[in-house]
Order: structure tokens, then sequence, then C-alpha cells
């Protein structure tokens, strides 16, 4: 039997260092039968940069033996009040991860393990994944103490276009409203079903 992997990129929330700096992160939700992956279902949030890292890292360690998938571009002048931009950022994240995860020789990779199914930062996945910590890979992730599914019931569901309009729409109208440490720009209802963090460089 064939193995899946769905992996969905959505929910972007402002989150903000201190009054001068904020930037977006996004929940990645992934549920799978694959052996490769310790959780079955899980929730991580990551933002711009971290994606980065992460693309970084596997292309070292896959030895030039694959081509990684690109990364939306770096946009200098990204901006969180931007509804089009924050989708179309959005969409491509996911469009990455799920081309990843096709490759069997990037599946084998513990970072990209750590980085989708833990909650640890990009250092901690370095130094666990290198062996420099108390707690290994698998350890971990079970770890992670993240929100779970319970059932494929709770999995977004496919969206119509006229849903997906309504929610560029919610983006639009939550991302001027930043209140607080923390602006959610909910897309919990309005996730990109397939199979298979302006502040620093890279928000």
């Amino acid at each position: 039997m064939q193995q899946a992997i769905s992996v969905w990129v959505r929910d972007p929330r402002i989150q903000k260092n201190d009054f001068w700096h904020a930037y977006i992160d996004y929940e990645i939700c992934l549920h799978t039968d694959s052996v490769f992956l310790t959780k079955k279902t899980s929730r991580v949030r990551r933002r711009f940069s971290e994606f980065v890292w992460l693309r970084q890292k596997l292309q070292e360690n896959a030895l030039l033996m694959v081509q990684l998938p690109e990364l939306p571009p770096k946009n200098p002048f990204f901006s969180l009040n931007s509804a089009q931009q924050i989708t179309e950022r959005m969409k491509g994240l996911q469009k990455f991860l799920e081309l990843v995860l096709q490759s069997r020789l990037l599946l084998s990779d513990s970072c990209l393990h750590l980085f989708l199914q833990s909650d640890l930062s990009v250092s901690m996945i370095e130094a666990c994944a290198a062996g420099r910590t108390s707690y290994s890979v698998a350890q971990a992730v079970q770890r992670s103490g993240l929100r779970r599914f319970h059932s494929e019931d709770n999995l977004p569901k496919e969206i119509s276009s006229s849903e997906s309009r309504d929610s560029e729409e919610k983006i639009r109208d939550l991302a001027v409203n930043k209140v607080g440490n923390t602006g959610s720009l909910d897309l919990l209802d309005s996730s990109y079903k397939t199979r298979t963090r302006h502040s620093d460089a890279y928000l």
C-alpha cells in the first residue's frame, strides 16, 4: 500500500518581539501513515527564516544528491498588512514542503523530522540531530507537547475558490488590527489540502 503524507501550511499569525519588531509565523499541520515519520499527526509553528534554514541544511546533508525545491522569493517590501503577499508566501511554503516530502532521501534527514514535528529552535535542532543533546530525535518529537489531531475528521477540508476569497478577506481585515503581543490571521477554515517570522531579513 502506498504511504501518504499530507501537509498544510496555514493560520499565519503576527508575533511581536517588541514595539518595533514583528514577524509572521505559520502553522504546519501534518498527517501521515508513513513509516518514515514518528508522529502520524502533528502541528508546529515556523517562520520564513526557519524555512530558509531548513532548505540550506537539507541541501548540505543531501550532498547535492537531490535538487531542493525553491522557496517563495524573499521580498524586501513584504508587508504584514498585505493579504495577497501573506497568502502567496503561505502557498509557496506549502508547495516547498510537499515537494521535499516526496523524496525518500530527504525524509531520512533528522533535521526535517525535528523541523516538522518538534518545537525546538533551529539551533537546538542542529544540536539534537548531531547527537549533542541528552535526548534523541525521537524523544524530542514525542515530547513536543503540541496539540494533535485525533482523527482524520479533524483535518482541514478541501476549500472552494469562494472560500479562498473569503479567507483572503479575513487576512486583510485582521492584518491591520495588530492588538496585543500576538495578532492572529485566522486561516483555520481555509487551508489548502494536498497529498504526498517588517523586522528581520526573512520575516
